[in-house]
């Protein structure tokens, strides 16, 4: 059974590095970045921008110190759109720059109007994947999710993970993608009453 703590501040730095190392081999995050010297360059900036927020709002859930991490944005908490857009056009290869922004115009569309909790990132350190950790932080996240009552929604850009989500009461609402890109899933947890 996984041990589930909340990620602080202090706790950022080094677990943003388990994200980048979950993500390594991510469809959508290597089609972004296919170079690897490219993507681990700015990666850390890049995911601390996407779901950094979460470790200051007390909603980074951390499986076992660290071997797995998922950062929730709460309602009313937003990623660091600049930033993200400043690093991506600096590391999206010039033949992918439309596409990219192509992407993020869907995945706006895509995003509910309303608040809503919001899965960025989730990811385990490819050296414990396998163990359930996934589970473990959909779990922790989904009982605060529900104590709080309001919809959630994420984008899997694996498809392997689908069927955790929809365990979780996500549904496909679309799909996301390109001429190139991989397929990016929109999914969207109703509110509990």
């Amino acid at each position: 059974m996984a041990t589930i703590t909340i990620g602080t501040p202090a706790d950022r730095a080094r677990l943003l590095h388990t994200l980048v190392l979950g993500f390594a081999a991510d469809p959508v995050a290597r089609w972004a970045s296919p170079d690897a010297a490219t993507y681990m360059d700015r990666r850390h900036e890049f995911f601390g921008a996407f779901g950094g927020a979460a470790f200051d709002h007390g909603t980074a859930f951390v499986a076992d110190d660290g071997a797995a991490v998922a950062t929730w944005l709460a309602p009313g908490v937003e990623p660091d759109g600049e930033v993200m857009a400043a690093i991506m056009d600096e590391q999206t290869p010039a033949h992918r720059k439309a596409e990219m922004d192509e992407l993020v115009e869907q995945m706006d569309r895509f995003h509910p109007a309303e608040p809503v909790w919001y899965l960025p990132l989730i990811a385990a350190d490819p050296a414990h994947q396998g163990r359930g950790l996934g589970t473990a932080l959909m779990e922790a996240a989904i009982a605060v999710i529900d104590a709080d009552g309001r919809a959630a929604y994420l984008e899997s850009s694996n498809p392997r993970n689908i069927p955790l989500y929809r365990r979780f009461g996500f549904d496909i609402i679309g799909e996301i993608r390109t001429q190139s890109s991989p397929v990016l899933t929109p999914m969207f947890r109703p509110g509990r009453d």
